[in-house]
């Protein structure tokens, strides 16, 4: 015969497995199998880690809770671990309170929007991202995305910095590392409530979750649960949210839920305004934007190489001496296959697939666009532009313009991208 210990554990389980049936996996596997479940006087009592999860549950889950206690004959009653004295003997480890710390990185100081150089295509966004530091907004989740060096890391350092201490940032890289260290730990509640204890939730390059199955579904419940708690939240990309490799379309729709906002690479005015602050000369910043790629991390780094020569040399930087230092990066005019290869990176495709026989949706997209820039940006005919996409003959080429055409009177999105796809290839 099972002792009566043994006996309240099969219950125990029981209700467990029916309070499961009545929640999706994700909702139960984030709140309820990490409660401390026990019946003390018929009361079915679930023990939270601390009050913050307990008044969570209590408010979003309760009703679900109440219903299955009942069918059991059992009220209930949601509380904090270790506020309860237990009739049974507690399993192993499970009085222990879980506790977690993110691992130490190294401090930066907090960056104010203005270190941000804005032009008119990105004052949209930066008035969004200054509005959601203010306080709570309508519009949460704020997906930003762009091209690698256009400045949305940097945009979500200046949301951290203007939240400070309200707010919690973290790469999609550190998210994956983290969730999977507290695992190993069994702190993962710990965590959980680390990542929802905060008034605003920034994640950096969220595509870093592509391909991380148990980390990407954490995150889609955490995205859900600051959502309904009115809680800000923050997302950088490389992409749009329906140009996300690796989620599925449930999860590229709730992020895209929010306020989808797009940051454009830096333009030869932010450019020379960025070395200018950073020291270089006028004449010399203004004659070096126009031939730096427009990527932001270029150009600090063509600013600390420049200020590095004026420190160890002993010598202002001209014109003359910029060239020869700066040789290996400077650009010269861009030959076609260059220009491809470089809207390649840009639009998250292989130069290999662009050239091979693939037919997916964003691959052929990315083909037409080529065309297009191609058209706009060079004098080659149509035979010489396929001959760069593959050795596609003239009329595909004329066939994804006309596309194209048709496209950009309905996607102002896809309009800007062609328009600075267009004017860096010039």
């Amino acid at each position: 015969m099972q002792t009566a210990a043994q006996t309240q554990m099969t219950n125990l389980e029981t209700i467990k497995g029916a309070i499961a049936a009545k929640l999706d996996s994700a909702t139960f596997t984030s709140w309820i199998a990490p409660l401390q479940f026990d019946v003390v006087d018929s009361v079915l009592v679930l023990a939270a880690q601390n009050q913050f999860s307990a008044d969570f549950i209590r408010s979003v889950h309760s009703n679900v809770l109440a219903s299955v206690a009942a069918e059991f004959g059992l009220g209930l009653d949601i509380v904090v671990r270790g506020n309860i004295a237990r009739k049974s003997a507690p399993i192993a480890n499970d009085n222990k309170t879980q506790v977690y710390a993110p691992i130490a990185v190294k401090e930066t100081s907090a960056v104010a929007f203005d270190s941000f150089v804005t032009c008119d295509e990105n004052m949209f966004v930066v008035s969004a991202c200054k509005k959601l530091a203010a306080g709570a907004v309508p519009f949460s989740p704020l997906f930003i995305y762009g091209t690698s060096g256009c400045g949305k890391s940097l945009l979500a350092d200046c949301i951290h910095g203007a939240t400070g201490a309200r707010s919690v940032k973290m790469s999609g890289a550190q998210f994956v590392s983290e969730f999977t260290r507290s695992l190993k730990e069994h702190n993962v509640f710990a965590f959980k409530d680390f990542c929802r204890n905060c008034d605003t939730f920034i994640l950096d390059d969220v595509q870093s979750l592509s391909g991380k199955k148990a980390s990407m579904d954490e995150f889609m419940q955490l995205v859900i649960d600051l959502r309904n708690a009115g809680k800000n939240i923050v997302l950088t990309s490389n992409v749009a949210p329906n140009n996300l490799t690796g989620f599925d379309r449930r999860a590229q729709s709730l992020l895209a839920s929010g306020l989808v906002a797009d940051v454009v690479a830096p333009n030869a005015h932010v450019k020379s305004v960025m070395l200018k602050r950073a020291g270089v000369k006028a004449d010399v910043a203004d004659a070096l934007a126009g031939r730096i790629a427009n990527d932001g991390h270029l150009v600090a780094g063509v600013a600390t190489k420049v200020k590095a020569y004026a420190d160890l040399m002993g010598a202002d930087v001209d014109m003359e001496i910029a060239q020869r230092l700066l040789a290996d990066t400077l650009q010269t005019k861009k030959t076609p296959v260059a220009m491809v290869k470089d809207m390649c990176e840009k639009l998250a495709v292989s130069y290999d697939a662009v050239c091979g026989n693939g037919r997916s949706r964003n691959l052929v997209l990315a083909r037409q666009i080529m065309m297009v820039v191609l058209k706009n940006a060079t004098s080659l005919s149509l035979s010489e532009i396929g001959n760069f996409v593959g050795g596609r003959d003239h009329a595909t080429v004329l066939y994804a313009i006309k596309q194209i055409e048709k496209a950009k009177q309905a996607d102002l999105v896809l309009l800007a991208q062609i328009q600075q796809f267009i004017a860096e290839c010039k």
